[in-house]
């Protein structure tokens, strides 16, 4: 049963039924990412890249030069071209064994990538390698169920197969759940929010929010004095903060080290300094109650109105803004950026 990763809508000819491509081709950019970490050599005309049932660990890529899949059982060649790739599930799924025999047709070129290559990949660029990991399984478990339906047979090794296919979706699940996710925190990473803001606007979402920025006061002398689990629990302690106080339409989010941010669901700057009040408010309580080991620091806040119309860069720009001349303060205080105009807030 062919399992090697090409996309197989069929064809009828003298040969039988027959798996056609569609899908197989990498991006520009990310052969590009492929090619920065895959080992290239060279192949020869007839070269065996590998048998059917044979274990695999190794993603092919082709530069240059044809290659010839023959998954047997009645079933036509299909060949492949440049920027096509295949072989991928021995990257994916563990013991794999091929589906299908692979010939050179021709003289060419090629990328191999194994499993430490493909870690790198992931390094350099996991919301790529995620999407094309989702591409990937998506068309795999098509064409498998398609396959199913075609010749009407269901063997114990396609069954194996699938059951790989959707631990690894799982897994993949996660991978981008964690691509988001600020560790430490559980809130929001700038990655995280930044995919957010991107799919407001493909949605087509409009209107005003607030923005407040946070950041903790005199932090780095509770991690000198204190170490830095104790850092970590007064971190996390503030996170808890901005969950608490946000609603089901509010993101809170670790922009870094001890700043986070609050985008809020807002109409006026009055709604926005409700925000302002109980972040303050919550955290000099917390420190009325403070033990020898701190679990809560002071806090300064910038905060302004903003647009899902505009950049990023022109909110974070203005809510910094206050946040300077709260902190210039002296801090546990917070300031209000509307225009160009700082007022305390």
């Amino acid at each position: 049963m062919p399992r090697d990763g090409v996309a197989q809508t069929t064809r009828q000819g003298e040969h039988g039924t027959a798996p056609t491509g569609a899908g197989t081709c990498l991006s520009v950019s990310e052969m590009e990412l492929f090619a920065a970490v895959g080992r290239e050599r060279a192949m020869a005309e007839g070269e065996r890249l590998f048998r059917r049932g044979d274990p695999g660990r190794l993603m092919y890529v082709l530069l240059e030069g044809r290659v010839d899949l023959d998954f047997g059982n009645d079933l036509a060649l299909k060949r492949l071209g440049p920027g096509e790739f295949f072989g991928e599930l021995g990257l994916l799924i563990g013991d794999h064994t091929r589906g299908a025999d692979a010939r050179a047709a021709t003289p060419g070129r090629l990328l191999e990538l194994g499993p430490e290559g493909f870690e790198r990949l992931v390094e350099r660029d996991p919301a790529a390698i995620a999407r094309f990991l989702r591409r990937v399984i998506s068309r795999v478990v098509l064409n498998e169920q398609d396959l199913i339906r075609q010749l009407r047979r269901r063997n114990q090794d396609l069954e194996t197969a699938l059951e790989n296919l959707y631990a690894t979706t799982h897994q993949l699940n996660q991978t981008e759940e964690l691509i988001r996710i600020d560790e430490l925190t559980g809130l929001y990473n700038r990655r995280g929010l930044t995919l957010h803001l991107q799919e407001c606007r493909r949605l087509g979402l409009r209107g005003s929010m607030g923005l407040l920025l946070v950041d903790c006061d005199r932090f780095k002398q509770i991690n000198d004095d204190h170490g830095h689990l104790v850092g970590d629990r007064v971190l996390q302690n503030i996170a808890g903060i901005l969950r608490s106080v946000a609603g089901p339409d509010d993101v809170p989010c670790r922009l870094g080290g001890d700043e986070f941010c609050l985008l809020v669901a807002a109409r006026a700057a009055e709604d926005v300094v409700r925000y302002t009040e109980f972040v303050l408010g919550t955290t000099r309580n917390l420190m009325r109650m403070q033990q020898a080991v701190p679990t809560i620091c002071p806090v300064s806040v910038g905060a302004c109105l903003v647009d899902l119309a505009e950049d990023w860069n022109d909110w974070y720009a203005r809510a910094d803004a206050a946040l300077y001349q709260a902190k210039r303060s002296g801090g546990n205080c917070a300031y209000w950026m509307d225009g160009g105009v700082l007022a305390i807030d």
